[in-house]
């Protein structure tokens, strides 16, 4: 097998935030929320017979509910920035329980000792296991690996766990944000994010309607700050900015008030949701918005959103004023309270807490006469009930409320600050429950000076959920699994070329090198014809072995090298030109040439050729020359021909089989393989028309008896349609 070692190559930034529309899940989220929010409103329509309405949203009575994840079974006790939520990480009954300890000024309290803390689980007292103090300054640590740029999930993943990296995500509800207030807010948060946010630290942005898979956390600050300096709010300008927005802009505007809300608000969930499957510990979630409500005032009650009739009610301010509005503004207030709350739920089960920041600032109304002509006492209250909805997001989910505040540093302060520095508890749960229901947690400090601010609870496992916890988990995929998947977190976007080497058997004990290169711009969407050829430079400590200008794909030579080495090391230079002969780019190879001529089974580097139709397949097959790709991103539309040679002693007949295996090391699909008996050669041709987008591996192997098998890993990524 050719083996490599890590390249010197030129790294590019992480991916550049793309604002776009939502998708088909966005829309279908909305739907079942709007269902739930009718049930419920038919509920509290019974309920309004008896009692009197009282038109304001009280504060949260009982806390929504936040669960544990479910963990592996008899793992030890790690000491890193863990999990705000309880989770079971000793046993499926151990609890933990992170908390923020302050004093009167906000000040973090950070001398406690065990034995000033008691944890009660439904009114039960339990015994603390364990107390740790946790701090993450945001600086690098040391005894961790430097961080690497966010090219995918998996970097993101990676990048995530570190325990000196702390996850903000900005939510830019744009919905229900005024433009003036939206431009008014900018200049303090990218202050926030330009003084008060470090290096190591991991950025999220999000809009209503970001597609959930365009939200990728990056350490690229410059990147968040020019996406905030480009934030508008739209709140009550109704003008359709895209092709959704275009399919309802003609309904009413209390029906499109209701269609931004529900947006909104699944969108949140589903960043929360996001969030919580990069890691267990404290996520914070920063949403820019000026409250939620599906009531609309009489004189905001256009028959057309978009302008193209108006009410008769719009320039009466009295509009509005009778029993029958302040009951109907009552059920609106009740169904989206309920819809808070489930957002909340949401968030607290994906250990992420909600920064509620009113751009406001001190505000005394919510209207003025250029937004619509409403009493004094009206408007207030409306004020007054957007703003508890923004109470009710934050103290659910153990964030904050930035509400009334002209200077809201302070406030995003104390957001990092509540990021850095907590206490994490544990306890094995006496009742050690298996019911699949909510488990009230409170935490008491026996100082008279503390403010205790924790999680309310958690959900225990069910009975069916516990065995499969404690089923014993599947073995690790091999190493060299590891190793071919490796090979698909190179920087790409930094590059102007991509390379591929192979390595097949040569003549008089030699192995034959082949180098291969074409502009990346093929399949990353970038402009890759700056780069007219490659000079290439290949060498080992006591040998040169080829030295030449490979010109670009398409020309006479084309960029194909082959030259004879030696078994053992070998560095390969090149240096990408452009049409005048200026270098470009350099990168560094160093490889380990393999030796074909041991008795052992052995095979070649598999060729990999990319079909975009059946004329180029055709063509593939029947030229046993063709340039291979040095690609390993596909689209679903293409076709992948392998080939290559097998290796056997004397005239040993070889068995060659090929199976695709998922990027965990399970097979899914048999692939069949077409052998040449008189040179050793295989193929091997696969459709990724039926795979989704993700990462899989080619597993081919040669068997043959009484001589030791041989095996090849070939890495690829679906990327998309």
């Amino acid at each position: 097998m050719l083996s490599t070692r890590p390249s010197e190559r030129r790294i590019g930034p992480d991916s550049d935030y793309d604002c776009c529309l939502a998708g088909r899940w966005l829309r279908a989220v909305g739907v079942c929320l709007r269902s739930r929010v009718v049930l419920l409103l038919a509920l509290l329509a019974l309920v309004a017979l008896i009692v009197l309405a009282v038109p304001t949203i009280g504060r949260a009575q009982q806390p929504p509910a936040a669960e544990s994840t479910e963990p592996a079974a008899n793992q030890v006790i790690e000491s890193d920035d863990s999990s705000p939520q309880p989770i079971f990480r000793a046993g499926i009954h151990y609890v933990r329980v992170d908390a923020i300890i302050t004093d009167d000024d906000d000040n973090p309290i950070l001398d406690l000792g065990v034995d000033e803390f008691e944890i009660f689980e439904d009114g039960i007292k339990q015994d603390i296991e364990s107390l740790e103090l946790i701090q993450v300054s945001g600086r690098l640590d040391p005894a961790l690996p430097p961080p690497s740029s966010i090219r995918n999930e998996y970097d993101e993943i990676r990048e995530a766990a570190r325990s000196d990296s702390r996850i903000f995500a900005f939510f830019l509800d744009d919905y229900h944000v005024r433009e003036g207030n939206a431009m008014r807010l900018t200049g303090p948060l990218i202050e926030f994010i330009e003084t008060r946010l470090r290096p190591t630290d991991l950025i999220a942005i999000m809009y209503p309607l970001t597609p959930l898979i365009d939200v990728r956390l990056t350490r690229n600050h410059a990147q968040i700050v020019s996406a905030l300096e480009g934030f508008r709010g739209r709140k009550y300008d109704y003008i359709p900015v895209n092709t959704y927005e275009m399919t309802y802009a003609h309904y009413p505007t209390e029906t499109v008030e209701r269609i931004r809300n529900d947006v909104s608000l699944s969108a949140l969930k589903a960043l929360a949701m996001r969030l919580g499957g990069l890691r267990e510990g404290r996520k914070s979630i920063i949403v820019l918005s000026e409250g939620y409500t599906d009531y609309v005032p009489p004189q905001l009650r256009d028959v057309s959103a978009d302008g193209g009739q108006r009410s008769f009610q719009r320039y009466d301010p009295f509009a509005g004023q009778n029993p029958y509005e302040q009951t109907q503004q009552f059920f609106s207030d009740a169904g989206m309270r309920m819809n808070l709350l489930y957002t909340a739920e949401i968030a607290n089960r994906n250990n992420t807490s909600l920064y509620m920041v009113d751009p406001r600032g001190l505000a005394a109304f919510e209207y003025d006469m250029s937004t619509a002509p409403i009493i004094a006492e009206t408007d207030r209250r409306i004020l007054r009930n957007l703003q508890d909805t923004l109470h009710i997001l934050a103290e659910e989910t153990d964030g904050r409320a930035i509400v009334n505040r002209n200077d809201v540093g302070p406030g995003l302060e104390q957001i990092v600050a509540d990021a850095s520095s907590y206490y994490l508890l544990g306890y094995t749960s006496s009742e050690a429950p298996t019911d699949g229901e909510f488990h009230e947690i409170e935490l008491r400090v026996n100082r008279s000076d503390a403010k205790v601010r924790a999680r309310k609870g958690y959900y225990a496992l069910t009975e069916q959920n516990a065995r499969r916890v404690l089923t014993p988990s599947a073995p690790e995929p091999p190493k060299a699994f590891e190793t071919a998947l490796s090979a698909l977190a190179e920087p790409v976007r930094g590059r102007l070329v991509r390379t591929w080497v192979g390595a097949r058997r040569g003549d008089r004990g030699k192995t034959k090198m082949t180098f291969v290169w074409e502009p990346t711009g093929d399949d990353q969407g970038r402009q890759g014809e700056s780069a007219s050829q490659v000079m290439l430079m290949a060498m080992s400590n006591s040998s040169a072995y080829f030295r030449g200008d490979l010109p670009a794909p398409g020309r006479a030579s084309g960029p194909r090298a082959e030259f004879d080495a030696d078994p053992g090391d070998l560095e390969l230079n090149f240096a990408v030109e452009d049409e005048y002969g200026d270098v470009l780019d350099r990168g560094i190879e160093e490889l380990t040439v393999p030796d074909f001529t041991s008795p052992d089974l052995t095979l070649s580097t598999p060729h990999v050729h990319r079909a975009h139709n059946a004329q180029d397949l055709r063509r593939i097959v029947a030229d046993s020359e063709a340039l291979p790709t040095a690609t390993r991103f596909f689209r679903r539309t293409d076709q992948l021909v392998l080939r290559g040679e097998v290796y056997a002693p004397g005239d040993v007949p070889v068995d060659v089989t090929a199976q695709l295996l998922s990027r965990q090391g399970t097979q899914m699909l048999e692939i069949p393989v077409e052998q040449t008996e008189a040179n050793g050669m295989y193929q091997l041709v696969l459709q990724l028309s039926p795979f989704p987008r993700g990462d899989y591996v080619i597993e081919i192997s040669a068997e043959a008896e009484s001589v030791s098998g041989a095996m090849s890993l070939v890495a690829f990524r679906v990327q998309g349609s």
